[in-house]
């Protein structure tokens, strides 16, 4: 087995950069793939055009023959570009996207005539089946009618040569089986509420959108070397291996110039992202070796989670054609950084105005401050809930260490603001002065432009950071579909805002405030009440801990721990008045959550067994053999004196058998702990068991493993390690 290790270390060094032209400039290249607002106008009649921007638009219902126009127009665009096939995208609860191509062509009943055909029901609706989906109990594998309904908010593009249609997946009887569904109904009701309390400063908005711009930070290993290694092609971490002499604490790999198969590894994935209208627009070395980022100008949130899943598909597919395998999981490598993906968050008007950038007026300012300090209050109210939209198995690897945020939820907001807050919350009670007014407006309201010019620091530990005119939720993993992040977020925003307009509202009309008087006293309230969740400290430290378990903060470090707030009855009555999720499909999704965590342990365990038994040991046990054929010659030739001279081969056997017992019997007790966990019924117990049993095994086993990989022999040892994986450029 060794062989392998050296053939692929022999393949990873002989690689030379993949040869790429760009096509040409990216703003002539940018969307050519995609049926947008251009391809529209192009292929489709004025009537059949409007109808797709009214729905997108304003939400209304494209009627069936209309739906036949705009499938004519956009088959003919697809066929233009070398299109043979078409298919319905979308999102299920795997964290993957989910396809099934059908050709155009098509023929009459008798085989004759031949046709490219594409209809309005096609484009609509189509019936995948896809019965082996998780579901979370709401459907059965024989009553599994699932459909694909189409979504004209997000275009319709060309991969390859397929056509791809954004879709919903629902279930026959109404409930969601993807992230997508409730992720657009969230956004309908942050649109609604952010709405209302915006025409207290501007009577135009008609509309608020929520933007997303997600910075997606991942690992290029080399092909050969990554599937020279089980752990990696099987769970895409390393279950084991000790950490290189070098890492990253000489911090040389961050910004520092990208190696060239990388760089043409970025320059043809940035074409690809371009043809398919994702606006890529940053790329750079991370912390640890081997570890890039991308980053893209900012969009409407349900889009920019498309384009955010798409592109990891692309960027395999690109990976591929480079001989490098992608690993999008949280922490594919022990002692060095892990992997994000950041949520940055904002929400702007159709008149153009992003709600928590501040202005120069003291009432855009006001206007800010409305925005930014009920999110401030949201994320207090459903910190929980917030921890549990990020919880994953992969994703527990990574909080607390390495830049990575810790399971406390706070909010970072920066000193500045902090000033800025503490004098808002000193706003009389009730009716304001005219000095009170004035001075408010013009020494507190008025400058905050000028505090956010020296506020644009971050605090790498803090989970949820304002960072200038946005915030950043930090602490969502990089192999996460953003929809589930955003879709609690977006829906607890939704739900402050209507609560802080009702509160203004009542004060306006019972206690006669005027409209400012009231906003103020609001917002002072909600100040004071939300102290707890601000923390402008080191996230990692055990005085945080203990300071936030003072304050009441929860602080759920595994993933069974955190997922038990989504079914909460304060979320089950949030998702339900907001009607994103009703409480079926919130079960669901706890259920099916709770299901891939413990599967996830559960193949990691099994895959950890199998390296430490069939690789790890006999690897060690022949290095052992030869020690002791070693020993032997040294008593056929010193004899009685032997001893002495064999003294550190004696001492290595004894200290490899030692390593060896740690391991059978670790890996024993662990299989009889995953025999129990497995006879558990209860999803929530079963993952506990697997968390709290089974996973502590895996700690032991490797610790056993990576001594043994320092003792033997490097010609021998069959794994690839740490210090080829991460340095072989």
């Amino acid at each position: 087995m060794s062989t392998l290790r050296f053939q692929a270390l022999k393949d990873a060094s002989g690689r030379k950069p993949v040869k790429f032209e760009e096509a040409g400039r990216k703003s002539d290249l940018f969307g050519s793939n995609v049926f947008n607002d251009k391809a529209m106008k192009q292929y489709l009649t004025s009537d059949a055009y409007k109808g797709v921007k009214d729905a997108v638009q304003h939400g209304t219902k494209i009627d069936r023959k209309l739906a036949d126009y705009i499938a004519m127009g956009m088959k003919e665009w697809a066929l233009s570009k070398g299109v043979t096939h078409y298919t319905h995208w979308f999102q299920p609860l795997t964290g993957t996207t989910a396809e099934k191509h059908d050709a155009f062509f098509e023929t009459s009943y008798d085989g004759s005539d031949p046709v490219e055909k594409f209809g309005g029901g096609q484009l609509v609706q189509q019936e995948p089946d896809a019965s082996s989906f998780p579901n979370g109990g709401i459907r059965n594998t024989f009553e599994a009618r699932g459909y694909t309904a189409w979504d004209p908010t997000s275009p319709a593009f060309i991969f390859g040569t397929t056509l791809c249609i954004p879709t919903v997946f629902i279930s026959y009887t109404g409930e969601a089986l993807d992230y997508k569904t409730p992720l657009l109904r969230a956004l309908n009701a942050v649109d609604e509420a952010a709405t209302e309390v915006c025409k207290y400063f501007d009577k135009n908005v008609k509309k608020v959108t929520a933007t997303l711009g997600w910075e997606q930070e991942y690992f290029l290993v080399d092909a050969s070397l990554a599937n020279s290694r089980p752990d990696l092609v099987m769970t895409g971490r390393t279950l084991l291996g000790h950490t290189s002499a070098k890492g990253q604490q000489l911090d040389d790999h961050y910004f520092g110039s990208i190696p060239s198969r990388a760089l043409n590894y970025m320059r043809e994935l940035e074409e690809e992202c371009m043809l398919l209208g994702i606006p890529v627009k940053t790329r750079h070395n991370e912390v640890a070796p081997n570890q890039f980022e991308l980053a893209p100008i900012f969009e409407e949130t349900n889009l920019a989670v498309d384009h955010n899943s798409l592109l990891m598909d692309v960027m395999s597919k690109v990976g591929e054609r480079h001989d490098f395998k992608v690993l999008f999981h949280e922490k594919p490598f022990k002692g060095v950084n892990g992997s994000g993906k950041h949520n940055n968050w904002s929400l702007a008007t159709d008149t153009g105005v992003n709600l928590l950038s501040p202005s120069k007026t003291p009432m855009s300012n006001l206007q800010f401050l409305s925005f930014f300090i009920n999110t401030i209050k949201a994320v207090n109210e459903y910190e929980e809930l917030l921890r549990a939209a990020i919880a994953t198995a992969s994703n527990d690897h990574r909080l607390g260490a390495n830049e990575a945020p810790p399971a406390i939820i706070s909010v970072f907001i920066g000193q500045q603001l902090t000033k800025v807050l503490a004098e808002l919350e000193g706003v009389s009670k009730g009716k304001l002065s005219p000095e009170e007014k004035t001075d408010l407006k013009l020494n507190v309201v008025g400058k905050i432009p000028d505090v956010m010019l020296d506020n644009t620091d971050r605090n790498r530990t803090s989970p949820f950071a304002f960072t200038g005119n946005k915030f950043e939720f930090r602490a969502v993993g990089s192999s996460a579909n953003c929809a589930n992040a955003m879709t609690t977020l977006n829906s607890i925003v939704a739900k402050q805002l209507k609560e802080f307009k009702k509160e203004v509202d009542a004060l306006i009309e019972t206690k006669d405030l005027k409209k400012d008087e009231a906003i103020f006293n609001v917002l002072r309230e909600y100040i004071k009440e939300t102290k707890n969740i601000l923390f402008e400290g080191d996230g990692y430290s055990d005085v945080w801990e203990k300071e936030a378990k003072k304050r009441g903060l929860s602080n759920h470090k595994t993933t069974p721990a955190a997922l038990k707030a989504k079914v909460s009855q304060k979320a089950l009555d949030l998702f339900k008045d907001l009607n994103v999720m009703n409480h079926v499909e919130v079960e669901a999704r706890y259920e099916i959550e709770l299901e891939e965590y413990t599967k996830k342990i559960q193949i990691e365990g099994r895959v950890l067994g199998d390296i430490a038994r069939n690789h790890v040991i006999p690897t060690a046990i022949r290095y052992q053999n030869t020690l002791i054929e070693n020993v032997r010659g040294l008593k056929e030739i010193f004899g009685k004196d032997f001893e002495k001279i064999a003294k550190e081969q004696i001492s290595l056997i004894k200290e490899i058998s030692a390593h060896i017992e740690g391991i059978n019997s670790n890996v024993e007790a662990m299989t009889e702990a995953r025999k129990k966990a497995n006879a558990l019924t209860d999803a929530q117990k079963m993952a506990e068991m697997y968390c709290d049993k089974v996973k502590p095994y895996f700690e032991v086993i490797r610790e056993h493993c990576d001594k043994l990989e320092l003792l033997v022999d490097d010609e021998v040892w069959t794994l690839t390690k740490y210090r080829e994986l991460l340095f072989t450029r």
